[in-house]
């Protein structure tokens, strides 16, 4: 019999919020955190905005050492190390460099591309001959492991620790792997989560393929539109999503603060065939993702009260609506309600899964659906499928009992996971 996971920490560092209480505070009002970065239009990108944390030189000492701070320049890492580290303080644990090993407790924490503008600082060293002043911490900078080994050893885990990468799905992927760990008996907690560089050097080669907007230089926060008819691309966001998942048995004994259950999910790939592409989902595989993941959850598709969808404000936004209704067999008025984390905070690419997920476990706690920004002009093919009122388009106080969130990424890869309110 699998152990009951719930969720006992949260952390996150986003565009619109850094720390939880700001970010709670953020989604609720439906504050944006895109801005136009002069940077961007520097080097001549056609997107000039995007969505990154704002965090000082002092806010990061309350996280690394001054040590851990000297030449580092890995904003991914930075982020990935302030979401965890608050969400295991918030999980009741504390944070001390002699504290025993905890074998009980591992992390899996993805990354896309870490530490790029440490690569171009090294890379310029390299091309001048000056290999001898590369420093020591490029190597930690700069693998794809670096946020792990990070976490891992200022919080002392014991228990696995690794980090996961699938693109846009990353975050959900490591969620269902920490689920899994634990549901099977082979750790007590685990942080999981994910995160993601910010700058030209992440977001160039999506402004070169065109798939992000160019139409709201002058309007940044209202440039991400998911689900709408004059949607122009995805906006580029950054930050850090982390939860402690802990098994119930493990929570209810040392009397911890759960803010939700969860039920399970499911994780599988298209294969780029019957229409998946490097870029676009397979559309079979997106439903069977889906339906296996309220299969795995012992839910019926009735069950579920809100999604909060991968939406990008792309032209596969319709594709996705579709995808769900067919999936849960729902439409209409009979739908859930659904909104898009991405109207607030761009597309913050292998971060997004995570950072979501945070809002989604909070929608629980607090009982409430976040507004969906940006969407007057439902796209007519979403209007045909889904009834205009399940779309969030201000914050509704309504009962949630149980949410889904999904994750559809780069290279045809697909992940969802099943939340529900712990009573």
């Amino acid at each position: 019999m699998k152990n009951r996971v719930v969720i006992t920490g949260l952390g996150v560092v986003a565009p619109n919020g850094v720390g939880l209480d700001a970010f709670s505070k953020a989604i609720k009002k439906g504050h944006s955190g895109i801005r136009f970065h002069q940077q961007l239009a520097d080097l001549n990108f056609s997107c000039c905005i995007g969505g990154i944390p704002e965090i000082s030189e002092a806010k990061k000492l309350e996280y690394l050492t001054p040590l851990q701070l000297r030449n580092f320049n890995s904003s991914g890492i930075l982020y990935g190390c302030m979401a965890g580290i608050d969400a295991w303080k918030d999980a009741g644990f504390t944070v001390d460099p002699e504290s025993t090993l905890d074998f009980d407790s591992g992390t899996v924490f993805g990354t896309g591309t870490s530490g790029v503008e440490k690569f171009r600082e090294a890379i310029y060293k390299l091309d001048q001959g000056d290999v001898k002043r590369l420093g020591s911490t490029v190597v930690v900078q700069t693998m794809a492991s670096g946020i792990s080994a990070f976490l891992g050893g200022i919080l002392g885990l014991g228990n696995q620790v690794t980090t996961n990468s699938s693109a846009c799905t990353t975050g959900t992927e490591a969620i269902m792997m920490g689920y899994d760990r634990i549901a099977h008996g082979q750790a007590k907690r685990m942080l999981v989560g994910s995160c993601s560089d910010d700058g030209p050097y992440i977001w160039g080669g999506f402004d070169a393929m065109r798939v992000m907007t160019y139409k709201h230089n002058d309007s940044p926060e209202k440039a991400s539109r998911p689900m709408s008819a004059s949607a122009s691309g995805f906006v580029p966001g950054a930050g850090a999503g982390a939860l402690i998942l802990e098994s119930l048995e493990s929570a209810l004994k040392r009397n911890a603060r759960i803010y939700a259950e969860v039920l399970g999910g499911h994780i599988n790939s298209g294969g780029q065939r019957q229409g998946g592409t490097m870029t676009a989902p397979n559309a079979d595989a997106v439903q069977r993702c889906i339906s296996e993941a309220v299969a795995n959850a012992n839910i019926s598709s009735k069950d579920i009260d809100t999604i909060n969808g991968h939406l990008t404000a792309t032209s596969k936004d319709s594709l996705e609506i579709e995808n769900w209704t067919k999936a849960l067999n729902r439409k209409g008025k009979d739908f859930p309600f659904i909104n898009s984390l991405k109207s607030m905070v761009g597309h913050c690419l292998s971060a997004s899964g995570s950072i979501e997920s945070v809002a989604t476990v909070l929608q629980l706690k607090d009982q409430f659906v976040f507004p969906n920004l940006n969407c007057e002009d439902v796209h007519p093919e979403i209007a045909s499928l889904i009834s205009e009122e399940k779309i969030a388009k201000r914050m509704l106080d309504t009962d949630l009992q149980i949410a889904a969130k999904a994750s559809f990424g780069f290279g045809d890869v697909n992940g969802c996971i099943i939340f529900k309110r712990y009573n």
